[in-house]
């Protein structure tokens, strides 16, 4: 045995630092550094090959119209031009719908919003690919357009049949209920903004192969589309991304149309070609997040308790399916928050319009289905002269009973009301009310209103299958580790937080694992990463892998030097065994000189969830993440412009991997979700046409709008029930949410202009052009 031992020399340990656990520790994303000094490499950075072409899409000027002809010859004399495509070139699929047909990658005989792709050009220069793109000519038959979801609900214009969620009998409880509420609420849509728009560089290879470097959180189902555009088989089409400059859901199926235009021209022309969109060609030829037009019944006793609901959730879909079920599938799913419902139907309508085609966007729906339960809280507490607060915590779901929700899960979980007692002490809440009526007693023109709101989310994907996972981990002879999953990277922290898992689990320090590029070429068929599932997923299926190497190497050990495998401990770089120890990096080249397989995937799915869509019953979550926030501001009844003084967040991230990464994505979320209720507005004119395509028109939050006192707090002894990789809790999306506080702040505010007496309407996003108009009403409205 003793000739099978390495020499001396390969047992000196290298310099390692103290390892005490790398999970739960606050370590900085791993391409910190590079995103502040610019070093980070993303899509448009990589090194162009020689010959490489720009490209450039020809959209319609029409939101619904047939095709008549297509002139393309002018353009494909301009100088510069490779090539200029239409449907008729494609030599596989015209359709990338990415779940139900009605995307075509270029237009066949008719465009049905304004933006649509119909034509495409690839050039020498993007200047020249630009000018001769301004030389296709598209004749069009108009034809009458759908541009709002109010219009396609009295047209019967749906891109999927309404489904409906329900619980007892809705209708009964509402006739009996001693008050009934019924109303209206309109909420907007979003643009991602996200900082790198849509790009695809994509390299023709032998044998017809590509590969495509595109900015996706969905690199399989890029593969699977371009491979279907090109008729090949998916082996032919490699797809890699090492990081995107945010996503936020855009990048789920947005993508595919950029890649696959880019990939086919490459295919056409045999030359690499890059597509690169423009922030205004952006926003215009990509979805949104959907705006929802809501219809409610509300029954409530005296106290503000629920005695019975019927809520109608429209969505403005767009063009095509794209994917508006899922979307609107959560949003009925998440109107009820926190709240036992009791009777209740839920309905949600996919209303097709002429506009482009809505999509993801962080929180999928979820969001829109809370903002509407939290008015129609809102409401009955200002109609019966109570506290919201109150009011939402006479309906808190209960624990051992009032746990059912309507769509038939049990809440196991039910933190929320310890969540919000501790925030109502910890933000002085009650204290500040009571200011807060002193100062608007006080105050003619300048009003102060305040709200605490709390989320509860639900994880997992709801298309099932999506809930699983694969990764790759080498390990070498020198003890260092190559990692590779499905997760892609955003900026949200995904790479570091499954790095730290894998190397926590080997017990090296975080230096020894490389992260490495998400590629089709190595895991294949993967999920998005969406859903707030990122180290959910990825980081159980990267311990699988890593657990897989460590019980070899245990094996090894036990049959190398006789020693109970119980006894085996990866430690602080070290593994010790009985009375001897080695650093792990010797005990890597042992096991390699022993052929010990040193390579391994690691798999992962989801337990428990199930969903019957069609019975609209199941158990599609795996578990809630909870979270709560006040948030305290400050309007001016003259010009409706507002301010957000003080926010106070306590979250839920169960046994966070790492505290650091989490509050940031606690804080990101909540401005972006203040973005989404109060500044960004989307508008198009009467003719489908989006105006506010550019940071000019369109005004996303700035360090102006973070409130000047901004307090979060993650929650620390409530690790998850379920059994999630470290007991950790999902991130990603649930924050956002906290943001409706916000704008129940600011509604509050609003009803303080007429002290209180009046019930504010306000739609959202909150713009000061809509508080103003809501101050005025209260106001001609006051007895």
């Amino acid at each position: 045995m003793a000739d099978d031992r390495l020499p001396a020399a390969l047992l000196e340990e290298p310099p390692v630092r103290p390892l005490t656990g790398l999970v739960t520790r606050p370590l900085p994303h791993d391409s910190a550094i590079k995103h502040v000094t610019g070093e980070a490499i993303y899509t448009d950075d990589i090194t162009e090959s020689a010959g490489t072409l720009m490209a450039f899409i020809v959209t319609s000027e029409k939101a619904r119209a047939r095709i008549v002809g297509i002139e393309v010859e002018e353009a494909r004399r301009m100088p510069g031009v490779h090539a200029v495509l239409t449907y008729e070139d494609v030599p596989g699929e015209v359709d990338i719908g990415p779940v139900f047909p009605g995307d075509p990658v270029l237009a066949v005989d008719k465009v049905e919003y304004v933006g649509q792709a119909v034509a495409v050009v690839a050039a020498e220069t993007l200047e020249e690919a630009r000018a001769a793109a301004g030389k296709v000519r598209i004749l069009y038959e108009e034809l009458p357009a759908i541009l709002t979801a109010e219009e396609a609900l009295e047209a019967g214009s749906f891109v999927s049949p309404s489904l409906t969620m329900r619980i007892g009998d809705s209708a009964a409880a509402l006739a009996r209920a001693p008050r009934r509420r019924q109303g209206t609420l309109t909420i907007g849509g979003q643009d991602h903004f996200y900082l790198e728009g849509q790009i695809a560089y994509a390299l023709p290879g032998e044998d017809g192969d590509i590969l495509c470097h595109s900015s996706t959180q969905h690199p399989s189902e890029v593969q699977h589309l371009i491979a279907r555009v090109l008729g090949r088989p998916d082996h032919a089409v490699t797809v890699e991304v090492r990081r995107m400059g945010g996503g936020f859901g855009g990048k789920e199926t947005q993508p595919a149309l950029i890649a696959c235009l880019a990939s086919l021209l490459a295919a056409c022309t045999g030359r690499p070609v890059k597509l690169r969109l423009d922030r205004d060609d952006d926003m215009v030829i990509t979805g949104k997040r959907h705006d929802f037009f809501i219809r409610y019944d509300v029954g409530f006793d005296d106290e503000g308790r629920l005695c019975g609901i019927e809520m109608d959730l429209a969505a403005r879909c767009g063009m095509s399916p794209d994917l508006s079920n899922a979307v609107v599938d959560r949003a009925m799913f998440h109107a009820d928050n926190c709240y036992f419902l009791g009777d209740a139907r839920i309905t949600g309508h996919r209303c097709r319009t002429n506009t482009v085609s809505n999509t993801a966007f962080r929180g999928f729906g979820g969001p829109q289905g809370m903002v509407a339960i939290e008015h129609v809280l809102d409401e009955v507490a200002r109609i019966l002269g109570l506290d919201p607060l109150d009011v939402r915590r006479r309906n808190l779901y209960g624990t051992a009973d009032r746990n059912l929700t309507h769509y038939h899960q049990r809440v196991e979980d039910n933190i929320a009301p310890d969540l919000i007692d501790r925030l109502e002490k910890s933000s002085d809440y009650q204290a500040r009310r009571r200011a807060i009526d002193a100062f608007n007693a006080g105050s003619p023109v300048f009003k102060r209103g305040m709200a605490l709101t709390p989320v509860k989310f639900g994880i997992s994907f709801t298309v099932t299958h999506l809930n699983q996972a694969g990764a790759l981990i080498h390990l070498y002879q020198d003890g260092s580790i190559q990692l590779n999953h499905g997760g892609t990277e955003m900026g949200q922290g995904v790479y570091i937080k499954v790095a730290q898992i894998v190397a926590d689990a080997f017990s090296v320090p975080l230096e020894s694992v490389r992260i490495t590029a998400t590629t089709t070429g190595k895991v294949p068929n993967t999920s998005p990463t969406a859903a707030s599932s990122g180290t959910d997923l990825n980081g159980f299926a990267a311990l699988d892998a890593a657990r897989t190497i460590r019980n070899r190497l245990i094996d090894f050990l036990a049959g190398q030097f006789g020693c109970d495998p119980a006894s085996v401990i990866f430690a602080g770089g070290k593994v010790t065994f009985d009375d001897r120890e080695m650093p792990f990096a010797a005990l890597a080249k042992l096991a390699y000189m022993h052929r010990v397989q040193l390579s391994a995937t690691g798999f992962y799915k989801t337990p428990k969830i199930w969903w019957d869509r069609a019975k609209a019953r199941g158990r599609p979550f795996l578990y809630y993440a909870y979270g709560a926030a006040v948030t305290e501001v400050a309007i001016d009844t003259l010009t409706g412009e507002y301010r957000l003084l003080r926010t106070d967040i306590l979250h839920d991230c169960g046994r966070s991997v790492n505290p650091a990464i989490d509050r940031g994505q606690v804080e990101g979320g909540y401005v972006q979700g203040v973005g989404w209720l109060t500044t960004e507005e989307l508008w198009w004119d009467e003719e489908g046409r989006l105006r506010t395509h550019a940071p000019s028109t369109y005004k996303i939050p700035t360090a102006r709008d973070v409130p000047k006192d901004f307090r979060v707090e993650l929650l620390t002894d409530a690790p998850n029930r379920e059994d999630t990789v470290h007991k950790s809790k999902a991130v990603g999306e649930p924050p956002l949410m906290l943001a409706i506080s916000a704008y129940l702040a600011i509604k509050d505010a609003v009803a303080a202009a007429a002290d209180h007496k009046m019930v504010p309407h306000l739609d959202t996003p909150a713009t000061p052009e809509r508080v103003l108009a809501a101050v005025e009403e209260v106001r001609g409205r006051r007895p």
